[in-house]
């Protein structure tokens, strides 16, 4: 039987002697929980852990698309789409595109993640040609003035993500985990970029039709294990990977509480987290928030919950306020001197 081990992060001192740190960052723990399908966690010593369980959890991460994860990284959302769930049809346009890119470098990004095709739930295809239309022109125009910033492509299209890459993009951010098109794989390893891998239960026409798992924490760890190995086979290192565990894609409420809770479970994957529930219908359903651009409050106190399990990059529509709260999260959790 296989068994997932999630550290239980803790902040500043006192510090044990034998504490370890949590992917090389200002976290430590010295206790992990031990998940076993069928069975409840147990509450285990870190110390008794085998070497090769311990090292993907301790390991710092490499820097990804130029960024350094010495520091929480913010991930800015630009829907170039009509019909986005929170933002669609505010950038729909390059003068409205750029324009809001610019706003979101100069709230304090890290990173720009442009998409052009909704994923919301019950969204439909969009054709290849119209999401090259909606991006890449975008992206080029941004790199042609000196846009200076890393910019992501969120797509699940390889044809898209290649267009893309080309106008100037630095990362394909794919909410398959590069299933959905048959070529995603061969691009990302072929061009030498970082991937983001994130869990999707279904297609997004389709995918909260009644989703349900066996154990949601341990069903998602182990779809994105294989989808690692998948990259690593196809000459994608896991020092590029990226991994999300897709809060909203095909999970219920209860499902996404339960992954946020065990956030800190899916460093045993060795590589940088990202996590995403900016805004997301469980935050308005948890806090009777109808409107999604009303959610601010709500994601920015899940984002600190990931932040205090080890989090590496934010995907935020609010950057400015997010910004803010993540620099008084990490004065308080940070490295003490």
């Amino acid at each position: 039987m296989t068994v997932r081990y999630r550290p239980i992060p803790q902040s500043g001192g006192p510090r044990p002697a034998d504490a370890h740190p949590l992917a090389g960052g200002p976290l430590w723990f010295d206790r992990v929980a031990e998940h076993r399908r069928g069975a409840p966690p147990r509450l285990v010593a870190a110390t008794g852990l085998p070497p090769e369980a311990l090292a993907p959890f301790t390991a710092p991460r490499a820097p990804i698309a130029g960024l350094a994860f010495d520091r929480p990284r913010i991930m800015g959302i630009l829907n170039v789409t009509p019909d986005s769930f929170s933002d669609g049809g505010l950038h729909a346009t390059l003068p409205t595109a750029l324009a809001a890119a610019r706003a979101i470098a100069e709230a304090g990004a890290d990173i720009l993640d442009i998409g052009g095709e909704s994923t919301r739930p019950g969204a439909s295809p969009v054709p290849l040609a119209d999401e090259i239309a909606r991006t890449a022109p975008v992206i080029a125009a941004l790199r042609a003035e000196g846009f200076a910033l890393p910019i992501s492509i969120d797509t699940r299209n390889a044809a898209v993500a290649a267009a893309a890459l080309d106008a100037g993009a630095d990362l394909f951010n794919d909410v398959s985990a590069l299933r959905h098109d048959p070529g995603s794989l061969a691009l990302a390893a072929d061009r030498g970029v970082p991937v983001c891998l994130m869990h999707a239960l279904g297609d997004p026409r389709t995918m909260q039709d009644a989703p349900a798992y066996d154990d949601v924490l341990l069903d998602v760890l182990a779809m994105l294990d294989g989808r690692v190995a998948a990259a690593e086979a196809a000459g994608i290192p896991r020092a590029r990977i990226l991994v999300d565990p897709g809060i909203g894609f095909g999970k219920t409420v209860a499902h996404n509480l339960g992954l946020v809770r065990g956030l800190a479970a899916f460093h045993g994957l060795g590589c940088a987290l990202l996590f995403g529930a900016s805004r997301k219908r469980f935050i308005g359903t948890v806090a009777d928030a109808p409107v999604a651009r009303e959610r601010a409050p709500g994601s920015i106190a899940v984002a600190l919950e990931a932040l205090r399990q080890g989090a590496q990059v934010l995907r935020v529509h609010d950057v400015r306020e997010t910004r803010q709260a993540v620099a008084l999260w990490t004065a308080l959790n940070g490295d003490e001197e």
